[in-house]
């Protein structure tokens, strides 16, 4: 089992209600093929860099995981399948990346 986290923008015209059901979507076709979720970020509405199809903003999500590397094909996939996702990337996270992850979670509860 590796360890990925993957990071999503969702097209700003959806509703809360429309992102809450994405995100819990992708969240069960996760765990639905053995992943086992360490943290789930809502980072918000954010301004992008550069537009994208036409928008300026982004809802922002992040997942981190472990899974076998098969099923991450699986989920980009789906995401290129569906017309909500504007961009998405997911990266196989070493030691240090693994551990400065946990050290970014720790430090955002101590200020939440």
């Amino acid at each position: 089992m590796n360890h990925y986290e993957t990071v999503f923008i969702l097209n700003p015209v959806l509703s809360e209600d429309q992102i809450k059901e994405t995100v819990k979507k992708y969240e069960d076709l996760l765990v639905s093929k053995g992943a086992k979720m360490i943290s789930k970020e809502n980072w918000g509405l954010k301004k992008l860099a550069y537009p994208i199809q036409n928008k300026k903003s982004g809802f922002y999500h992040l997942f981190e995981f472990t899974v076998d590397g098969e099923v991450v094909n699986e989920l980009e996939t789906e995401f290129k399948r569906d017309e909500r996702f504007m961009r998405y990337l997911t990266v196989s996270l070493d030691k240090h990346a693994i551990a400065w992850a946990e050290k970014r979670r720790n430090r955002d509860k101590k200020s939440a």
